[in-house]
């Protein structure tokens, strides 16, 4: 049965003659399930690939055409939104390429109407994330350009934004893409993003930036030059916690940068000194609740505090930084202790005691019996 060729039909009529209350339904086979099981993945995946094919082939459509047979701009970014639901799967991404989607999609990125900028971003941020393959496919199709391009100039802030992720999923190791993103000077389309009200596009831009300054000791120096500590400092004081932490992080990530002397920079700045005695003052005064869910940031301001001035923070000092509670989450249960020891116990309440000729052996019998038996070698210490 299982080299049959699908009929949908077929399988419905097949299915349903289980269930008609003509009589007792019998138990399907294990042979039967699994012939259904892979019959319906099957189908299902001719299915999406059909119609990828068939988003990729309107896509390519002219423009003029599509007009003239009624398409709008809002069926255009419907089909989008359809594509990147059947690219979520990594295997449907990779396939983009080969059923003519990608570039189309690529193209749609310099589309006139900005929400369908933004979604083609979103389709693409889909397909590279965590994607080797499909990275290599979008910067062979040329796709870098177009999505530096609306990051940097797009007079939408969504497509802005949205071209952000995508380019951020896009380098992310991906040494061509961070190598393509340094030669055009992406450093710049950063810095103003950060000068941006948008809190969204700060928090992308500050999560590239950390990714950068944690890869590259030549990056500190870059960032460093560009005026970036001022312009994190600054945000390091915005009232969206997502913003602060970020801001926080990248300027850890340049205080632990030695080679270069941020460290010496930053710890001489007047300005990041009085931002972190005022976050741990208001840290002080915060509920139990909000003590919580600033727990990031309590411990950004502390490892920041000491990587710049080598003392304890008054956080760490005043008992701010683990709260009760906390100390759990400092190191992983023992889980495999906790196994064991059951038999650990049993082993040793069975073994007899064995003298040891070498005093200076520590090893608990009941865990060499968890081990095995002893090698013959192990025996020979007793008659020596």
């Amino acid at each position: 049965m299982a080299g049959d060729r699908l009929s949908w039909a077929g399988l419905l009529k097949w299915s349903l003659s289980y269930v008609d209350g003509a009589g007792p339904s019998r138990a399907i086979s294990e042979e039967e399930r699994r012939w259904l099981a892979e019959a319906v993945e099957r189908h299902m995946m001719v299915d999406v690939v059909s119609r990828m094919r068939e988003i990729a082939l309107l896509m390519s459509t002219p423009p003029a055409v599509l007009e003239a047979q009624g398409i709008t701009h809002d069926d255009i970014e419907g089909l989008l939104s359809e594509l990147q639901v059947h690219v979520e799967s990594i295997d449907m991404a990779n396939d983009l390429h080969s059923v003519g989607g990608l570039v189309p999609v690529i193209k749609y990125l310099r589309n006139s109407n900005a929400r369908i900028r933004a979604k083609a971003a979103d389709v693409v941020t889909t397909v590279v994330q965590n994607n080797p393959t499909s990275q290599q496919l979008v910067m062979e199709a040329s796709g870098f350009e177009p999505l530096l391009s609306n990051f940097r100039s797009d007079p939408d802030l969504t497509a802005r934004t949205k071209a952000l992720g995508a380019l951020s999923s896009l380098i992310r190791n991906n040494r061509p893409g961070v190598a393509a993103f340094r030669l055009a000077n992406g450093y710049t389309g950063l810095r103003d993003a950060l000068n941006s009200e948008s809190a969204r596009f700060q928090r992308k831009a500050l999560s590239l930036i950390h990714y950068l300054l944690s890869e590259s000791h030549s990056d500190c120096s870059v960032f460093a030059q560009l005026g970036f500590p001022h312009l994190m400092m600054r945000l390091a004081s915005s009232d969206d916690s997502g913003v602060r932490e970020a801001a926080l992080g990248g300027l850890l990530e340049l205080a632990r940068d030695t080679t270069l002397g941020n460290r010496s920079l930053l710890a001489e700045h007047g300005r990041l000194r009085w931002l972190l005695r005022r976050r741990m003052e208001s840290i002080r005064t915060m509920t139990p609740e909000d003590l919580d869910a600033a727990r990031e940031e309590r411990q950004l301001v502390d490892s920041l505090w000491i990587a710049c001035y080598n003392e304890p923070s008054m956080l760490r000092n005043e008992g701010l930084l683990v709260l009760p509670g906390e100390e759990s989450f400092e190191q992983p249960p023992d889980v495999a202790g906790r196994f064991f020891e059951p038999m650990r116990q049993a082993s040793a309440r069975r073994a007899p005691p064995v003298e040891r000729s070498d005093p200076g052996g520590e090893t608990g019998g009941g865990m060499i019996l968890l081990l095995g038996p002893a090698p013959d070698g192990g025996s020979n210490s007793q008659t020596h």
